[in-house]
């Protein structure tokens, strides 16, 4: 997926680069973001390519405002992307990162405190998503199975979030608990575990195979000829 693909869909409705940024902020940041910073350069780029077209309009209030929309290049562009199959990248997820490596402080209850936090943010967002969906059901009678096309797809991004949110907080829980579970068990409740500890650990004939094994954390076990 690209800023540039994103754009191009949004200005099937002409607007500014500000537009554009109160769009990703407030409807779409949930699974893309992006700055002014990122927007203006790839408007540019875009208009340079053909792909967009712009023009000055006044404003009542502070300087005018170019305004962006799609062309027909434009427009042929966003569908060939479109009719593309499936772009599921690897997301970067420093959380997770963090996790990985948090053996290091040598303390389940930093653990549990970082998890604790990060369940915190997942319910905000959750809790979010599930505001705008209620709102919605109330307001509109159309909701869900008679929406127009374009909300129809909005719905289904929806959804998508909500049910990826709450599969997080099920991570959550369930990491809360077995950490709980493992601190009543070593008594990590009262003291913290050593580093020394750790290391004496790590230098037990005891490997992991597969993806657990990685540099740094032990040889990897070799490949079956």
């Amino acid at each position: 997926m690209s800023l540039e693909h994103i754009l191009l869909g949004l200005l099937r409705k002409p607007a500014s680069g500000y537009d554009l940024k109160a769009i990703f902020d407030e409807r779409i940041h949930y699974f893309w973001a992006a700055e002014l910073s990122q927007i203006y350069p790839a408007l540019q780029g875009l208009e340079r390519k053909g792909l967009l077209c712009s023009r000055h309009a006044a404003s009542k209030r502070g300087p005018g405002r170019r305004i962006y929309q799609i062309t027909p290049a434009g427009h042929r562009a966003l569908r060939e992307w479109l009719e593309k199959g499936p772009e599921v990248s690897n997301e970067r997820m420093a959380y997770l990162a963090k996790i990985y490596l948090m053996d290091e402080l040598g303390d389940l209850q930093k653990t549990l405190q970082y998890i604790l936090e990060l369940r915190d943010v997942f319910s905000s967002r959750l809790g979010e998503l599930q505001t705008i969906e209620r709102y919605w059901s109330e307001r509109d009678p159309r909701y869900p199975n008679s929406l127009s096309p374009q909300m129809f797809h909005v719905l289904l991004t929806l959804r998508k979030g909500i049910y990826s949110l709450s599969a997080h907080l099920k991570w959550c829980d369930e990491s809360i608990r077995r950490i709980r579970e493992r601190m009543e068990k070593e008594g990590s409740h009262v003291r913290t575990v050593s580093r020394t500890a750790l290391d004496t650990h790590r230098v037990r004939k005891h490997r992991t195979a597969g993806v657990l094994d990685t540099p740094g954390r032990g040889k990897r076990r070799p490949a079956p000829r």
